[in-house]
């Protein structure tokens, strides 16, 4: 875990994260068990949800970095966008699997404009 933190991040392309940030996240990887941690990435590889995404009754939003080392972005998000019906796909250029931290500004936009876009009126 220790080794991926950076390909998380992305940063070899220039993405900029702390430390601190660093630190923390390897933490939040390692504060389960050994046995948990296999189990989540046993369980994200072996699911296919190709027959749920493809009638999902409501619009979505996919986001997805395009160097995401953990989820490849051929493999995962231009699927995803292939399979749901209603989606609005957005590809962030050098993002990692934590775009969360380093493209955290675009990120919320692309949810607010998302969210607001299909909101009903109050």
């Amino acid at each position: 875990m220790a080794q991926n933190t950076h390909a998380f991040f992305a940063t070899h392309l220039g993405n900029k994260v702390s430390s601190e940030m660093t630190e923390w996240t390897l933490r939040t990887r390692l504060d389960c068990s050994a046995e948990a941690a296999v189990e989540a990435v046993r369980i994200g590889a072996s699911t296919d949800l190709r027959k749920e995404s493809a009638v999902l009754p409501v619009p979505a939003l996919i986001i997805h970095g395009d160097a995401d080392a953990s989820a490849p972005v051929h493999l995962c998000g231009r699927r995803m966008a292939e399979l749901v019906p209603d989606n609005v796909y957005k590809e962030y250029p050098g993002a990692g699997h934590g775009l969360f931290i380093t493209h955290a500004d675009q990120l919320n936009q692309d949810l607010i404009d998302f969210i607001g876009a299909d909101a009903a009126p109050v």
